[in-house]
């Protein structure tokens, strides 16, 4: 399933020091969670939405209520808590692994429909919230290459474009799945 984190950050002389601190902290220990298989972080491009995406492939709902996800990160951000606005989670439906987005693509999200990103030549995954806010309640996935972001940017509302933060990070245990297979 596809765990999905948005916030925006309203304290700019902290914001370095917390975007450290969820990219080379936070980051690596959801990864080491049982259930936890890929995360990458993003920050938005467009306007209109929060600046900040962390994109997660996870087992399920029950990987997000165990002691083990509550030990190793899970909403540890008592520190820079007050400055995290517009914060909002959602756990969509298994389209299989999040897809990685290198540093010359970006990732584009529409809530809208599918056929905004087919006009622009992209092969959008579809997501179905099943969990935690549900809100939006489809979204379509896509990676582009960074030189047509710009056609995107201008194409239509409810196209939301977003740069890699981090590479994508995998699991052991995911990554020594893929090399038996």
């Amino acid at each position: 399933m596809i765990y999905t984190v948005e916030c925006s950050f309203a304290d700019p002389g902290s914001e370095a020091e917390w975007n450290d601190f969820y990219s080379l902290e936070k980051l690596p220990a959801l990864i080491s969670v049982t259930g936890f298989h890929t995360s990458q972080r993003f920050r938005a491009i467009s306007e209109g939405c929060p600046v900040y995406l962390a994109v997660h492939t996870i087992d399920g709902l029950d990987v997000l209520t165990g002691e083990e996800y509550r030990q190793k990160g899970g909403g540890n951000f008592a520190r820079w808590q007050q400055h995290i606005t517009d914060w909002h989670r959602n756990l969509y439906s298994d389209i299989g692994l999040a897809p990685a987005v290198k540093a010359d693509e970006r990732l584009v999200l529409c809530a809208s429909g599918p056929d905004p990103l087919i006009q622009l030549g992209l092969e959008p995954l579809a997501m179905q919230a099943v969990a935690l806010e549900k809100f939006p309640e489809r979204r379509w996935l896509a990676v582009l290459p960074r030189e047509s972001a710009q056609r995107v940017v201008s194409a239509a509302d409810g196209i939301y474009l977003y740069a890699p933060m981090t590479e994508q990070l995998t699991s052991a245990r995911s990554r020594s799945t893929a090399l038996t297979k």
